[in-house]
């Protein structure tokens, strides 16, 4: 018999479904909402101003769970890396990254946190840790905001921000991801704004395609790594389904209307994508979709051949993006110490649990 479904996975608009069905007003699931959200209570009986029979109505449909927190590896920028076991025995990874200190330059009290949307990865990066074991499964809607939840116990403190780079390719889950981002940016949910979440995609096609017609103002980061196919067919098989010539027109689709530039991630790899021509490549595309570009060195994986290039081949590049006017950043992968990179942890957990050793 399957459990029940979480209420913390019910959008306003499923929840107010399902108490109209039932002969209850908005008003009563506006209450629910606000006991869940606002007060954060963990039981139905909790509910004190709702009347009995409601109170048994939702203990009878609905549940409250939050995974289990397995693991917590600090690490000494701050950055925190939690792993979660699922009901079904599946490790989530995801990580807490606080900023300690705002633009302006005072204390910060934004807290990120990057967030997975699958258990594993369909599509095998060449240099991620992810993919390493395969696809397992989707998230589910309550799986994602459960990470979470999870987050502001271990940081006793709200998420404020929220980027799904975590494991998984969140473009491939529409559907969950829809309703949790839902539930993530309601007034009457997690109320954090839409220009306060990014999705990262490796560039799934199908799923840009729907984000394009999704109305609220999500930021978007597109995992390029390459500037050419040859470059992306080498480190992402994504790109031999939908190369640069249907991913670049998408993006543009995605960009119309839009007072956003997208960001485009580039892991600098040595000897692969790291070499002045590459940045020329780079620039080009981030002047066709007016992008702003976020480099970073490769944090390295064991078991895997790539290399982080040297600090002067990486200055080199970002002066070189730079010079052409693009908006570039560096950014140092955080949590470098605690293998924070995708993936990591939960590949040897497992690796532990199956009595075999990372390579």
């Amino acid at each position: 018999m399957s459990p029940l479904p979480l209420i913390t996975a019910q959008t306003e608009e499923k929840l107010l479904a399902f108490l109209t069905e039932h002969g209850h007003t908005k008003f009563r699931a506006q209450q629910v909402l606000d006991w869940v959200w606002r007060k954060r209570v963990t039981t139905f009986d909790a509910m004190s101003n709702l009347p009995p029979a409601l109170k048994n109505l939702l203990a009878e449909h609905f549940r409250f769970h939050t995974p289990e927190i397995v693991e917590i590896h600090g690490s000494a920028d701050t950055t925190r890396k939690f792993l979660t076991k699922m009901e079904d025995g599946s490790l989530v990874e995801s990580v807490i990254i606080p900023a300690a200190v705002a633009e302006n330059g005072e204390k910060s009290e934004r807290v990120t946190l990057c967030v997975s949307s699958q258990v594993g990865c369909a599509f095998g990066c060449k240099f991620c840790a992810s993919g390493l074991l395969g696809l397992k499964r989707h998230l589910t809607t309550g799986e994602i905001i459960g990470q979470i939840l999870s987050a502001e116990t271990i940081a006793e403190k709200r998420v404020n921000n929220i980027v799904f780079m975590g494991m998984g390719e969140p473009l491939s889950n529409f559907d969950n991801l829809a309703d949790a981002l839902e539930i993530i940016t309601s007034h009457r949910g997690l109320e954090i704004g839409a220009r306060h979440i990014t999705i990262s995609t490796s560039g799934f096609v199908p799923g840009l395609k729907k984000l394009a017609a999704y109305p609220r103002q999500i930021r978007l980061a597109v995992s390029l790594h390459g500037a050419t196919d040859e470059v992306r067919d080498q480190i992402m098989p994504v790109n031999k389904k939908w190369p640069l010539s249907q991913l670049i027109p998408v993006l543009e689709e995605w960009s119309r209307g839009r007072n956003q530039m997208p960001t485009l991630e580039y892991i600098l790899i040595r000897d692969i994508n790291d070499s002045p021509k590459d940045a020329s490549h780079l620039v080009r595309i981030a002047k066709r979709l007016h992008a702003k570009v976020n480099l970073i060195p490769y944090n390295t994986v064991e078991g895997l051949p790539w290399k982080r290039p040297s600090e002067e081949r990486c200055r080199s590049f970002r002066d070189a993006v730079h010079k052409a006017r693009i908006p570039v950043t560096m950014r140092y992968e955080k949590g470098h110490d605690i293998n924070a990179a995708c993936g990591q942890l939960r590949l040897r957990k497992e690796q532990e649990k199956n009595g075999s050793t990372p390579r």
